[in-house]
């Protein structure tokens, strides 16, 4: 029975061979054919709709190195910046000599006019500019002239190098990192025991059984568990700030617990998948020698997943350094407050500088996260 079986099924699929012309595509070519064409007519969609130009990015060149370098001032504008240098020792004379007679009208206890000092001090200010010595007068206004013209010249390079600024700077980012430090840490005590209440294999383990109840309660656990991890990656840190610092006001710890919610989203997801993808064999073989559900994931579970644990880690408190640079724009304190700042009064200069800073300290974090990495997989 079972030959004449084989025959029939054999000589049924010669026929339907011989029915269909050899030209006739099958069906999962027909079905890849429409995926294919698919993906590509939304990629040429989306390319038309963001606007992708790359003959438009090349055509703006120019417009990039004059952001980044400055541009070159006309003589015109040189001009115009000497007769505003020129003016500036009259105008350094002047709050001397205003804040001399302020400082005498106290001492007497008398009280005059802002205006009538300012008069005065503007009169003593000339006779005293004739006779200042031409070297002060010319460095003066040298110095000015070199303000004016790299304000009007903008760029961002050459940084701001100077001893002053460099520590505030680093002082600022060092804030950064420890509010990134401290949002990966809470975010991941947070994270590693949710993630195996939002495991399936992991709740299986916790909550045993084949009765309805029990099915019922991992299901719901891992669906109410994996809509509160969605919830919290939901949001972008940035927005996240914004919530904290109109709740708890103005500094680092409102962005640190922007962090920490947003990361806990993130690792919490990928530690349950890594936890779902272990090895089942391991887990049997210390369930079988009795020990409790807590000890099976400890022994079992958890050896097999913190290398995953580690490596994400890492790279997560890698990527909040940066974007807790980010969080200083809505008043969460770090070196973003200053950078915003900076950008606000047209300083590109600084702004330069911190950035080289960030991206400096980006680097030495990823080389010692990488020396941890080879140490504990």
């Amino acid at each position: 029975m079972e030959s004449y079986g084989n025959e029939d099924m054999s000589l049924t699929d010669t026929q339907t061979a011989v029915s269909q012309p050899t030209w006739w595509p099958s069906w999962s070519s027909l079905k890849k054919a429409l995926i294919t064409t698919a993906v590509f007519a939304v990629l040429a969609v989306t390319y038309v709709w963001t606007g992708i130009n790359p003959v438009k990015l090349y055509q703006k060149r120019e417009n990039a190195w004059t952001y980044l370098f400055g541009r070159r001032l006309t003589q015109e504008e040189l001009q115009n910046a000497r007769r505003q240098a020129e003016r500036m020792p009259l105008i350094v004379l002047t709050q001397e000599i205003l804040q001399e007679l302020k400082q005498d009208a106290r001492q007497r206890g008398l009280g005059k006019d802002p205006t009538a000092l300012y008069r005065l001090a503007q009169e003593q200010a000339r006779k005293r500019l004739e006779t200042m010595p031409v070297e002060r007068r010319e460095a003066l206004v040298r110095k000015e002239l070199a303000r004016i013209v790299d304000e009007k010249r903008g760029g961002f390079f050459p940084p701001e190098m100077r001893a002053g600024p460099l520590r505030t700077y680093t002082k600022a980012l060092l804030e950064t990192v420890a509010m990134a430090v401290w949002g990966s840490l809470l975010a991941i005590v947070w994270a590693l025991p949710v993630s195996f209440l939002a495991a399936r294999n992991s709740l299986e383990v916790l909550l045993p059984g084949d009765r309805p109840i029990f099915r019922w309660a991992r299901t719901t656990c891992q669906f109410l568990v994996r809509r509160v991890l969605d919830f919290c990656r939901g949001f972008n840190e940035f927005v996240m700030a914004l919530v904290f610092v109109a709740v708890i006001g103005l500094g680092p710890f409102a962005g640190v617990m922007a962090l920490a919610i947003h990361t806990f989203g993130i690792l919490g997801k990928v530690f349950s998948e890594a936890i779902e993808a272990v090895e089942s064999g391991q887990v049997e073989a210390v369930a079988a020698s009795g020990a409790a559900p807590l000890q099976v994931l400890s022994f079992a579970v958890l050896p097999q997943v913190m290398p995953l644990v580690v490596s994400y880690s890492l790279l997560r408190f890698e990527s909040n350094v940066r974007s807790a640079t980010i969080l200083g724009f809505c008043g969460a304190g770090g070196i973003g407050f200053l950078v915003f700042d900076k950008l606000n009064g047209y300083q590109y200069r600084e702004v330069a500088t911190m950035m080289l800073l960030v991206i400096v300290s980006v680097t030495i974090i990823d080389y010692w996260c990488g020396a941890l990495r080879r140490r504990f997989i």
